[in-house]
């Protein structure tokens, strides 16, 4: 099961995710890979994922998942 997940937001949006991800009690971890282009990865669990994409779903900015 795939428990990565690359995205791309907007660069001063980058710490509000890492907050709302630790809101829901860290359910994964965002490490940022390029702060200049809002690249970042995020890591999640096997039993997490499914939780932690529905919740990107619906984040109140514009985040695209460039790979899983």
């Amino acid at each position: 099961m795939k428990t990565s997940i690359f995205a791309r937001l907007a660069p001063e949006n980058i710490d509000m995710l890492s907050k709302i991800i630790e809101a829901y009690e860290y359910l994964g971890i965002v490490s940022t890979l390029e702060r200049d282009i809002g690249m970042v990865l995020i890591r999640a669990t096997e039993d997490t994922y499914a939780d932690l994409m529905e919740i990107l779903s619906y984040l109140p900015f514009p985040l695209e998942i460039v790979q899983e």
